[in-house]
């Protein structure tokens, strides 16, 4: 069983099955709790297709359910190879009638199967959309005006079904005989055309809206210009090399890793089909934010040259590109031998096809990491493995024996020609338990894959990198080449204030330079103030911004007291972060409404205009130290003594301190001073002892109150 689908048999196995056999399987093979509906729909759909398949039952063809798109996250209903041909069927289980989301949802998919899978590149690929009570069907068979062999979308209900896939293949003329070997663990490959609209994206519309791209050119151009020189070295040379690429938080390193994927895809304007790049990244909120925003803008830019274009083709263009890296990890580890056997990791050649120069890897030469920093520590990710379950399958490995880094720099390595890896490295911003810095990088570079080429800055002695252990734990490492040009010192996103991040991370570490650091950033005009008040905060907010210009209020994930201030927590979900980050003024879902509260989970390499930090109990200023707490979750603040979770809760606040461009209010309430009649506090948990010291501290280094 492939971890890419729930279920794959051929006809002549499916329809022997008894249908509950078949759901056993789909549940079998699924990760997570199935609803009612869900067991209703599957069983619906076996039962539909039992019946429907009937006469192709001794033809070589095979039925797939809940296939998911390799990288995309995607997972389509019921896939049939029948006779050469690709069936998208979208079951919509007791409904009777058609939507215009439904039939483009079953679109998206047969378009996604052309432009991402490459065993579906040069097929005929028919979506169909079962509203199963449907009364009519289709009749009229175009293929698309595209002409990619793909049909335009047909609807039926579950009576018509079998006589509409009799009919498209008498349509197509398809073979009888013809067969697609190995469609279930065909490689993922983009075709020239996504990267012709990833190129057309990234050079004609706004990505500075979304990365507040206000560059000094001449450092990021040199280091984009010098990785790109590591990459036709690693081409040319036939090797193996990584770039880390550090800098201050708002330096521009993701702009860095999205420009050199496109100018990697593409040299002197001409299409490189063989060298392409791709851009990855772990942090969800990010991809969601800067994967919609550039889907909007390009939609919108089609729409002014008068082109009609769906959102959905917008968004699947800028996918190719711009991709979750756990979904790029999955992919491989859906090619493993599993079980592991003597603590080695291999490709099992039953579930991964070899290509030429490729070998077992993926297809692009170039991958870049942003946050590499944030990449898995060992114990996560044997845990998580262990537990099994990856974006809904049971993708159970025991003793899986890799860091996450590790594994990622095996993936490249599975490639027999040449790769190079771009890390893009935060400096003190792990933010989660579990993430590993740029040592577990390191640490595999010196064992496993000593082959490697590694450049790297010889800047990196800060502690919020490794401890500022880097050059000590690669002294003994031969394939070191330090280069300058890969730190970025200067941070882009406060245009106004270029030592905002060094005032910062002056002011968490009690350097006896944050005051004038703090003078510094004032006389640039970027005005950083105190208040004690949220309707000061919110006051302020919105007499700063003017148009466009975007406001919001940020809070620790660890943050708990925050209720009394009317703030809300904004949820998870990365839809949620998409709309907090894109909608305008008129929508209560922005932040601009000041209500929805995001965290550094949701902010992370993303940023504002003028923020609001808003600071609770959970890191408290004690005669020179930070105390930290973490709130039971009822009425009191316990003691986090653990030095790991310490880190995360203070680089929390580095992140936080460093996502407005233009400004920022830090909000440290006064708390509640309040006896019962008793004269017991009124209020344990927000006591004003929680949140004066870290007041009087900030106003210490001279911080103006409002």
């Amino acid at each position: 069983m492939s971890n890419k689908c729930l279920y794959i048999a051929t006809f002549k196995e499916f329809l022997e099955q008894e249908s509950l056999a078949v759901l056993g399987s789909i549940h079998n093979n699924y990760h997570g709790n199935t609803l009612t509906t869900t067991d209703e729909a599957w069983k619906g759909e076996i039962d539909i297709l039992q019946e429907v398949l009937q006469p192709w039952k001794e033809d070589d063809g095979q039925v797939i359910f809940e296939y998911e798109i390799p990288r995309l996250g995607k997972r389509i209903d019921v896939v049939l190879l029948l006779h050469g041909m690709i069936f998208c069927l979208e079951f919509k289980v007791g409904k009777k009638d058609e939507f215009q989301a439904d039939i483009e949802q079953v679109m998206d998919y047969a378009l996604d199967l052309k432009n991402f899978h490459l065993f579906s590149h040069n097929r005929k690929i028919v979506p169909i959309l079962i509203p199963t009570n449907y009364k009519k069907y289709t009749t009229e068979f175009r293929p698309s005006v595209y002409n990619d062999d793909i049909y335009n979308p047909m609807i039926t209900g579950e009576v018509h079904l079998q006589e509409l896939i009799a009919n498209i293949l008498k349509h197509a003329n398809a073979i009888n005989s013809e067969t697609i070997d190995n469609w279930i663990i065909s490689p993922y490959t983009p075709t020239p055309t996504i990267i012709e609209a990833a190129r057309a994206l990234y050079e004609n519309h706004s990505v500075e809206d979304i990365t507040r791209h206000e560059a000094d050119k001449v450092s990021t151009d040199r280091t984009i210009n010098y990785i790109l020189q590591v990459i036709e070295e690693s081409k040319t040379q036939n090797k193996k090399s990584i770039c880390f690429v550090t800098g201050v938080p708002g330096a521009g390193k993701t702009l860095v890793g999205l420009d050199v994927a496109i100018k990697q895809t593409y040299k002197n304007g001409e299409l490189d089909k063989e060298n392409g790049a791709v851009y990855l990244s772990g942090n969800g909120p990010l991809v969601a934010v800067l994967t919609e925003a550039l889907a909007r803008d390009n939609q919108k830019k089609c729409s002014a040259k008068g082109e009609r274009k769906y959102l959905s083709d917008s968004r699947r263009e800028v996918s190719e590109f711009i991709q979750i890296i756990h979904r790029y990890r999955d992919n491989m580890l859906d090619k493993i031998k599993n079980p592991i056997e003597n603590g080695v990791v291999e490709i099992d050649p039953e579930k991964a096809i070899h290509l030429e120069h490729t070998g077992y890897g993926e297809v692009e030469h170039v991958a870049i990491f942003d946050e590499a920093q944030r990449s898995w520590t060992h114990k996560r990710i044997a845990d998580y493995l262990k537990r099994g379950g990856t974006y809904g399958n049971k993708l159970k490995v025991a003793n899986f024996p890799m860091s996450e880094a590790e594994f990622l720099i095996w993936s490249l390595d599975q490639r027999e020609d040449w790769a190079v890896i771009v890390c893009l490295v935060g400096g003190g911003q792990e933010i989660n338990t579990g993430e590993a810095c740029i040592t577990e990088w390191i640490k595999a570079l010196n064992s496993m894959f000593k082959h490697w080429n590694i450049y790297i800055s010889d800047k990196l002695t800060d502690e919020e990198y490794a401890d500022g252990r880097v050059n000590e734990l690669l002294q003994d490492n031969n394939k070191v080449t330090y280069a300058e040009d890969l730190h970025l010192s200067v941070s882009l996103r406060s245009f106004r204030a270029e030592t905002l991040s060094a005032f910062v991370q002056s002011m968490l570490a009690f350097r006896t330079d944050a005051s004038e650091l703090y003078k510094d950033i004032t006389r640039r005009n970027y005005p950083v103030v105190l208040t004690r008040n949220m309707d000061t905060a919110r006051a302020w907010l919105r007499k700063q911004a003017r148009g466009t210009q975007q406001t919001g209020i940020l809070v620790t994930k660890v943050a708990a007291r925050f209720k009394p201030l009317a703030v809300h927590i904004l949820a998870q979900d990365d839809d949620n972060a998409v709309h907090w980050f894109l909608e305008d003024k008129t929508d209560i879902r922005s932040s601009n409404y000041l209500e929805d509260a995001a965290t550094e989970i949701q902010v992370q390499g993303l940023e504002l205009d003028y923020a609001c930090v808003l600071w609770d109990a959970d890191m408290q200023y004690n005669n020179g130290t930070w105390n930290f707490f973490k709130f039971n979750g009822k009425n009191k603040w316990n003691p986090e003594n653990n030095k790991e979770n310490q880190k995360y809760m203070l680089n929390a606040y580095r992140v936080l301190l460093t996502r407005a461009r233009q400004g920022m209010i830090i909000c440290i309430p006064k708390g509640n001073s309040n006896l019962t009649p008793e004269g017991f506090p009124e209020d344990s948990t927000r006591l004003p002892e929680f949140y004066d010291g870290t007041f009087e501290y900030l106003k210490s280094i001279g911080l103006k109150e409002i």
